[in-house]
């Protein structure tokens, strides 16, 4: 079984269709987002952890849920603008998508069952909950939602897997 996040095919804020293995050689964190939040104050700490380390292969994957209390209400054009105009969002977006329930999309389902991705077994609790995958596709922990993205647990992490060949 392909226990790698290539194996999924998302589509972004303008509905176009990218193969997550296009991410193949990066460290990636994926993200769920909502713009009413609490936490989406989130969106900067993601934006400056990205401007940081993108240059040595590494991203942030934000996906929009509006799966708790509804706080993601805006459509794909108006979230693109909401994290552009707000925090400077210049990593990439997609569609807004199911992180939990019985509509879970395909990739969530894969982060949160180890018996699909080998390693993690958390489902998100709330927006912002967070994921990290190493250079070769690989889930490798979680973050929970109130765990800062550019806090030190965090960016240790990305340059440790950066670092591993």
């Amino acid at each position: 079984m392909n226990k790698t996040i290539y194996q999924f095919n998302v589509n972004n804020l303008y509905g176009e269709e990218v193969s997550l293995s296009k991410y193949k050689g990066k460290v990636l964190l994926i993200v769920n987002t909502a713009s009413e939040c609490g936490l989406t104050p989130q969106f900067k700490a993601l934006q400056q952890v990205y401007d940081e380390y993108n240059h040595k292969g590494f991203t942030v994957l934000g996906f929009p849920s509006n799966n708790f209390l509804k706080q993601e209400p805006l459509n794909s054009q108006e979230i693109g603008a909401f994290c552009q105009k707000n925090y400077g969002v210049s990593f990439p977006m997609f569609e807004k998508i199911n992180v939990k329930g019985d509509n879970t999309h395909e990739l969530y389902q894969f982060l949160s069952n180890r018996k699909l991705n080998g390693k993690v077994k958390m489902k998100p609790k709330w927006n912002f909950h967070k994921y990290i995958i190493d250079k070769t596709g690989h889930v490798r922990d979680f973050y929970y939602p109130f765990t800062k993205p550019n806090s030190k647990k965090i960016t240790n992490k990305i340059q440790e897997l950066l670092a591993e060949t």
